[in-house]
């Protein structure tokens, strides 16, 4: 199984990836975080013409999917170390699955590592580095809450006494046979 504190320390970049097809999808789904944050930031500028705009959404929406599919692929392999596991008759649906949760821990540490900057400005008032310091503090706290509902979920789904299922996101703007704007392309816009 996966722990909290392991994942923590490897999004933070204080331990290298564990070998294991997990930790592969771990990996995969903070490297896609990592560079949605960067677009995203891109995608916000003002001073550049629209068409690096439409980059930036289209890697987006690239990375995005990554992302979605590295998620499938954690709660797959944590599902494949608990198939062996009895369920109890009473087991809990978790309605948010471990990849979800992991994936929530990576935005979160990324989130923490930019507050963190923030929190070391020279250019800024004290009022800015004060709320920064509180923004801190409450995301170290929202990560820390986090990571012992993982570890909760993770114990209780060994022991039966809950589970989760892979729920596909079916990301239909990404699909040209599903997106109706891309299979009915026709070069101009609809009204």
């Amino acid at each position: 199984m996966i722990a909290s504190g392991e994942l923590i320390a490897f999004h933070d970049g204080l331990k290298a990836r564990p070998a294991g097809q997990i930790w592969e999808a771990v990996e995969a789904n903070h490297r896609n975080n990592d560079a949605l944050w960067k677009e995203e930031d891109l995608a916000r500028r003002r001073n550049v013409p629209d068409a690096e705009i439409a980059a930036n959404k289209r890697a987006i929406d690239g990375h995005n999917q990554k992302r979605n599919d590295a998620i499938e692929r954690i709660d797959e392999s944590l599902l494949v170390g608990l198939e062996a596991i009895q369920r109890q008759k009473q087991a809990r649906l978790s309605s948010e699955t471990a990849g979800a949760m992991i994936d929530r821990l990576s935005i979160l540490s990324l989130k923490i590592r930019a507050m963190r900057l923030q929190t070391e400005r020279k250019d800024v008032d004290q009022a800015h580095l004060d709320a920064c310091r509180q923004k801190l503090a409450r995301l170290a706290e929202q990560r820390a809450d986090l990571a012992a509902c993982l570890d909760r979920l993770l114990a209780e789904a060994a022991r039966g006494e809950s589970y989760f299922k892979v729920y596909r996101q079916f990301k239909m703007y990404n699909d040209p046979k599903l997106n109706p704007a891309v299979y009915g392309e026709t070069g101009g816009r609809k009204a």
